[in-house]
């Protein structure tokens, strides 16, 4: 995505277990801390949606919003909507593809979330949340955690595949298509956003066609939402009522240290970009 905007310098948050509900959406721990690098821009900071221990987990990536306005884009097709009984369904249907991974060395631990793909334990995640060398472990959302190791990445596309192991039986997503997302579409977002596992929340897609600069990487054509994401969701499914994935959850925008306000802002890569990019990754595991 592409951000003209600024971010707030580097904070340390305190994150013992259980982890509280008040640290953002990727970030380090460091003595049993955690901590989130952020570069302040006028207004409005986008953040990567990683949470992690110690120097690991402040690679979350910052992402700023580029030469855009912060208002949701316009659509011709009509936007769905879903009575709340049936967000439970779909929370249900979904949750068990979902899983929480982390990357752990001597610096801290780095958390973030992944998506099932294949029944034998390939996992996609973003490449922030397993970029830090260390010890990856996949955690599945019966509470199993499972040794497993990062087998390809993308650095361009922020997308990578983690291979956990001793796995079978598992259930992949299912992943929708762009066309089928309209802004005003009821979305639910699954991941571990402050390290609490297993969480779901739900919002509205609100804008499309978004561009951020993470300062290594741009990335465009992203999802806006504003279903609340925190760090920790990096990695994890944002899903339309149907239960498909339409996007990867990768970043949230966050109001600065000089001005305040309800952002409600985060973002998502498109379902289209991840099926294209993850097909690419699996050809480099076979």
């Amino acid at each position: 995505m592409t951000d003209t905007m600024t971010r707030p310098q580097d904070s340390d948050y305190d994150f013992p277990p259980p982890p509280p509900p008040v640290l953002p959406p990727h970030h380090t721990a460091e003595g049993g801390g955690r901590r989130w690098p952020r570069r302040a821009a006028g207004g409005v900071a986008i953040l990567a949606l990683v949470a992690g221990g110690g120097t690991a987990g402040g690679l979350l990536a910052d992402h700023y919003l580029i030469g855009q306005p912060v208002t949701a884009a316009a659509s011709a097709a009509p936007a769905s909507t879903v009575a709340t009984d049936n967000l439970a369904t779909v929370a249900a249907k979904v949750s068990p593809s979902v899983v929480t991974v982390t990357v752990d060395n001597a610096g801290g631990t780095a958390l973030g979330s992944g998506v099932v793909v294949t029944a034998g334990g390939l996992i996609l995640t973003n490449n922030h949340v397993v970029a830090t060398t260390g010890t990856v472990s996949v955690r599945l959302s019966t509470g199993r955690t499972v040794p497993a190791k990062v087998v390809a990445t993308d650095s361009t596309h922020d997308l990578a595949l983690v291979q956990a192991t001793g796995l079978t039986g598992l259930t992949p997503v299912t992943f929708g298509t762009d066309s089928s997302v309209a802004v005003g579409d009821t979305v639910l977002a699954f991941g571990a956003p402050l390290g609490l596992t297993g969480t779901v929340t739900s919002g509205i897609v609100s804008a499309l066609d978004r561009s951020v600069d993470t300062g290594s990487e741009k990335l465009t054509g992203l999802l806006q939402t504003d279903a609340p994401i925190n760090e920790g969701n990096s990695g994890g499914a944002l899903v339309d009522t149907s239960g498909r994935v339409i996007g990867i959850n990768v970043a949230i925008a966050t109001a600065s240290q000089q001005d305040s306000g309800s952002v409600g802002l985060g973002f998502a890569i498109p379902a289209g970009t991840v099926t294209t990019v993850l097909a690419q990754l699996e050809s480099q595991v076979k």
